[in-house]
């Protein structure tokens, strides 16, 4: 289903676009999206811009209470796809996380990393991004292509208030000025089925919503071999606080099973 040139591009790149490879779980998808909104988790977040205008709704770590996101987990070719891409023999589901961006939203995706919010460290990791709709490259997701490999993580930051997850901490540095001209961003315009793959390290964000529709993207995050739990110096995101895991340890699989190898 995926070429040695798609494998080389992620392990190079860090992102990958592949298409129509859901084509056939759009409607599954959609149905469980309805779902989320209707019935959100207490980790569920609401987003604002200043003037109180656009919406940008995100739900996190619901696919084994929604029976269409449970389905994909465990049904579809994802955790194929994800050991091939990060030529991993096996593929723990980490999480899923739904995002939802009203019409004409002015509420933008700012730059960021994901693993410096997780209590996850290792390579071989991978978030498949499935947008539910038609997506033009001005309002898709964008990617800085070979920021997997920098030396260190970004620290993380609230973005309701840009405060510091872990403050002080220097195993974290600043996030660069990415719009400065320097860095190579991949974004494509992608429709329903499309899926952006990219690994948990890949510096990425969105635009705000310009589009008079609503912008409306699952994402399902699983890890490979190498990937194991870190202690971080603070709470993460998602956060799981009865985890009960030290440093180095393969995350439980009671929490997150194995779905591949």
């Amino acid at each position: 289903m995926i070429t040695a040139e798609q494998i080389a591009q992620y392990q190079t790149e860090g992102v990958v676009v592949l298409r129509g490879v859901f084509k056939d779980w759009v409607g599954k998808l959609n149905a469980g999206a309805d779902y989320n909104v209707e019935n959100p988790s207490h980790r569920a977040i609401t987003h604002q811009a200043k003037d109180n205008s656009g919406r940008f709704f995100e739900d996190f770590s619901n696919w084994q209470s929604i029976p269409e996101f449970k389905e994909f987990v465990e049904q579809s070719k994802m955790a194929e796809i994800a050991a091939q891409l990060m030529q991993s023999q096996k593929v723990q589901m980490f999480h899923d996380h739904y995002l939802d961006k009203a019409a004409v939203s002015g509420v933008a995706t700012p730059w960021h990393q994901d693993m410096p919010y997780y209590f996850v460290d290792g390579m071989q990791t991978a978030s498949f991004w499935v947008p539910l709709d038609s997506r033009e490259e001005r309002v898709s997701l964008k990617s800085v292509v070979g920021s997997h490999l920098w030396p260190k993580l970004i620290m993380p930051t609230k973005w309701s208030g840009n405060a510091e997850f872990y403050p002080g901490d220097d195993n974290f540095m600043s996030l660069p000025d990415i719009d400065n001209g320097d860095y190579d961003i991949r974004s494509w315009a992608v429709e329903p089925g499309d899926v952006v793959v990219f690994n948990f390290k890949t510096v990425h964000g969105a635009n705000a919503n310009a589009a008079p529709t609503a912008s409306r993207t699952v994402s399902f995050r699983v890890v490979g071999d190498d990937a194991h739990y870190i202690q971080r110096p603070g709470d993460t995101s998602p956060n799981y606080p009865d985890i009960n895991q030290t440093t180095g340890e393969r995350l439980r699989e009671d929490w997150f099973p194995t779905i591949y190898g």
